[in-house]
């Protein structure tokens, strides 16, 4: 927008007044500008990142139940509760070992996703704060 042709009524003849009113509007305009690509790029980094994590939990449900079933069908070829027994031991300390891998991984993505939400807004807004000063 061309602030220069915005008629201010009342401030008529104040060239000075006029220069500071229009610097002050496109200054506001910069701001609005940097502030709008910064959510874009938030927006953007969050859809991208949101599809990673949905993924990967879609990934993180398919192997547990994978191994839940090879689990049940070790379970059922089972001689005697010794066996029984053994089996639902490795089971346990399997799933534990591999939940504790899963829940580093969902952690990982969800600081990734905290860091690429962040970062366009810090670097925008500390844009607009320069372009202000």
């Amino acid at each position: 927008m061309d602030f220069s042709k915005i008629a201010l009524p009342g401030i008529g003849g104040n060239e000075q007044v006029l220069a500071r009113a229009r610097e002050g509007f496109e200054k506001i305009r910069a701001a609005s500008e940097e502030m709008t690509e910064a959510l874009r790029e938030t927006y953007s980094g969050n859809a991208r990142s949101a599809t990673d994590y949905g993924l990967k939990v879609f990934e993180i449900s398919n192997a547990n139940t994978a191994s839940a079933l090879d689990f049940l069908i070790h379970l059922c070829g089972s001689k005697s509760a010794t066996d029984v027994f053994t089996l639902s031991a490795a089971q346990t300390r399997k799933a534990f070992d591999t939940a504790s891998d899963q829940n580093r991984e969902l952690w990982t993505l969800a600081q990734k996703v905290a860091t690429e939400t962040g970062e366009p807004i810090r670097k925008h807004f500390t844009r607009v704060l320069h372009q202000a000063g």
